[in-house]
């Protein structure tokens, strides 16, 4: 993989965006968008990924505990169809199961104002640090 990976956090009233370094090896939080408009939304994180020059994205999948897909995961996929048309780079989905309780978990110190302003892009993080560590296709042949 060569160029950045940004993952993206979709919730009911923010969007928190992660980026990884250029190698795709570390993942930082970002910046976390207000959830107005998909338009507005999906016109910042395009801003984001022409800047940054990310090569994939991340979207989140919010699954069941059961593994299900429910609601939130039908909004996510055609958050992330509308995104990869919008950027013209590949959008892949991960399970993102529990990461908002691990963000929370995270800033436990922060008071609750800054934990809010917080938690989705930590949140996003946590998804692209999921992502970037998952196991890699062998390529012995």
């Amino acid at each position: 993989m060569s160029g950045r990976v940004l993952a993206v956090d979709i919730g009911a009233r923010r969007v928190g965006l992660a980026v990884s370094d250029p190698t795709g090896t570390i993942a930082q939080p970002f910046r976390t968008l207000p959830r107005r408009s998909t338009r507005e939304v999906l016109d910042a994180i395009a801003e984001v990924v022409a800047c940054l020059g990310v090569s994939q994205i991340v979207v989140g999948l919010p699954r069941n505990l059961d593994g299900t897909e429910g609601r939130m995961a039908r909004v996510a996929r055609r958050f992330g169809a509308s995104l990869a048309h919008r950027t013209r780079v590949p959008v892949e989905f991960w399970d993102e199961r529990l990461t908002t309780r691990a963000a929370e978990r995270v800033l436990r110190g922060c008071s609750p104002a800054r934990r809010r302003e917080l938690q989705d892009g930590v949140a996003a993080a946590l998804i692209l640090e999921s992502y970037l560590r998952r196991p890699k296709p062998s390529t012995a042949t």
